[in-house]
């Protein structure tokens, strides 16, 4: 399931020597792991469709109404006409990665007979409305935020439903870490059209310093204290060693070679990026059973990296221990024989989060001494002076609060809210800008204790751990409750 992310997921730029991650759910450098053969369409339990979708919604200039075509995977196998309609909201990337990752909506189609619809989040994937060319210019990634993708959603649901004939049909929407986000978001915005949301791992309330900024870090820090204290210690050694293989006279070679680089390195961060996504993604998907959601991994790989750094002899070195660690993020199956560390590639079609992250969701970041990453303070004025270098314009850290909310979010919502399920599980390091408590009675938070970045939403197996299944059987009582809710006020009206 999404990240994301998806992604969640960060940028890592540096600012002579120091690191700052520019405002949250970025992609790391590092995502550049081999894509998946894609299921053919007789494979694929999803038919593609593509929607012709306004440019831009809020406005009435001749331009605004330029047509792009937004992809949209549909599946009814399932449906009956009337029967509900489960629609997940899209976030930063292909579509079908997020569908192929996505099984809870498909485990649980038959029971409530309903009809599978996930949408493609504008500029992403194949729904670009100038191409596909990278996102570079202002003047056409102004039409990319938040507010247009929902009412893209919502336009989309509401032309499907009346094309159906089925417009008593209840829409509820899933996503998952930005998805998720968006689920949330649409409900609050749109509860005419969804009659409730499951928000999986979305951080609404990472933004406007709501919640401590050594959040995210120091829950990945702890997950892998949790695991082994000494793999925690070797992994906080390991950035010293690094410094100090890069000062010698060959540094930067004597890293290619520590590293096995494809091409020789340019910089000691590549190497220090690199070793920081593997620790950063592994502890978002340490799932309870084997994954290959961002990269083919193990059932709990955060307890097998550290297994690989407590089964070296005593006395080994600490960034050759850490690299082994890492290794099994970018190498499970053993086949590379070499790591690209500084030309990535974009096997998801991230491209354009960039310019989210410097408008609009801005994710503000630090990281302290106690956990085992590099420390850095948040940085707001080199990360507004990057984003002007790269787009032209200015962030505005401020915007999400004020469009949706999340200052005294159970006040806020307590009276205006309903049927919104957060979930989240204590293991992923975006949980820490969760809703972590009941606001209501039909706003809840399912919080699990071991749970990784949206585990809930992935596709039920027989290795799944009791607390994971009971998680998803609460999640599908109250989903019915809408339902017949919904249901019964249709009858009393």
């Amino acid at each position: 399931m999404s990240a994301c992310l998806c992604l969640v997921l960060l940028l890592f730029t540096s600012f002579a020597g120091a690191t700052y991650p520019p405002g949250g759910f970025h992609h790391f450098s590092s995502l550049r792991q081999n894509k998946k053969p894609s299921k053919s369409k007789s494979e694929s339990p999803f038919e593609t469709r593509y929607f012709p979708q306004n440019l831009d919604h809020f406005s009435f200039r001749p331009e605004s109404y330029k047509v792009f075509h937004q992809k949209y995977l549909i599946n009814s196998r399932f449906w009956r006409k009337g029967g509900p309609i489960f629609v997940y909201t899209g976030n930063e990337g292909d579509i079908d990665w997020f569908a192929s990752n996505t099984g809870f909506m498909s485990d649980i189609a038959p029971k409530f007979q309903a009809l599978l619809v996930f949408i493609e989040h504008r500029f992403y994937g194949e729904s670009t409305p100038f191409g596909k060319k990278p996102h570079k210019s202002a003047e056409t990634l102004g039409y990319l935020n938040s507010q247009q993708a929902l009412a893209d959603y919502a336009i989309l649901i509401r032309s499907l439903k009346q094309n159906l004939s089925s417009e008593a049909s209840p829409v509820v929407v899933f996503g998952g870490s930005y998805g998720g986000m968006l689920a949330a978001w649409f409900r609050l915005k749109y509860p005419h059209v969804a009659i409730g949301a499951l928000a999986s791992s979305a951080p609404i309330l990472h933004f406007d310093n709501i919640v401590p900024l050594t959040g995210f870090y120091d829950t990945i820090s702890q997950d892998f204290k949790d695991a082994s204290v000494n793999c925690f210690n070797v992994i906080k050694r390991s950035w010293e060693e690094l410094d100090a293989v890069s000062n010698t006279k060959h540094g930067l070679p004597e890293l290619s070679k520590k590293f096995r680089t494809c091409k020789a390195l340019h910089s000691q961060y590549s190497a220090r990026d690199w070793l920081m996504s593997a620790f950063v993604y592994t502890a978002m998907v340490n799932y309870a059973t084997a994954a290959n959601f961002m990269a083919p991994l193990p059932g709990y790989p955060v307890e097998q990296m550290c297994k690989i750094i407590d089964g070296f002899p005593r006395g080994s070195s600490n960034l050759d221990r850490a690299f082994a660690a890492a290794s099994l993020y970018y190498n499970y199956s053993g086949l590379e024989k070499c790591f690209e560390l500084e030309h990535p590639t974009d096997d998801h079609g991230l491209d354009g989060w960039g310019w989210q992250a410097c408008t609009e969701m801005v994710m503000p970041m630090s990281c302290s001494n106690q956990s085992m990453f590099p420390p850095f303070e948040n940085d707001y004025e080199a990360f507004k002076e990057q984003c002007f270098g790269s787009y032209g314009v200015k962030p505005r850290p401020h915007w999400i609060t004020t469009e949706f909310g999340g200052k005294r979010i159970e006040t806020v919502l307590k009276r205006f809210g309903s049927n919104i399920i957060f979930s989240n599980g204590m293991q992923d390091p975006w949980s820490r800008g969760g809703v972590l408590k009941n606001i209501s009675s039909s706003i809840i938070a399912l919080v699990t204790k071991k749970g990784a970045h949206h585990s809930d939403l992935r596709a039920a197996t027989k290795g799944d751990p009791e607390w994971l299944k009971e998680q998803r059987r609460q999640e599908v009582a109250i989903i019915e409750k809408w339902i017949s809710d919904y249901h019964r006020d249709l009858k009393e009206e």
